[in-house]
């Protein structure tokens, strides 16, 4: 039995950024933005809209 996807990725552009995804979490709408920056490092945070509160993919 094949698991279920837990994520949907969506690669948008960033500046400075080599790798920018949007990943969406299937189950609860929750919305993560990932970055990976040359040199640097890489990142995950949580996007929320302008009250704070977790940003949803309706």
């Amino acid at each position: 039995m094949p698991k279920e996807t837990r994520f949907t990725v969506e690669s948008v552009k960033a500046e400075g950024a080599t790798i920018a995804n949007i990943m969406t979490d299937v189950k609860t709408g929750v919305q993560y933005l990932l970055a990976v920056y040359p040199n640097v490092g890489s990142g995950v945070t949580l996007m929320v809209d302008e009250d704070g509160k977790p940003l949803l993919n309706k």
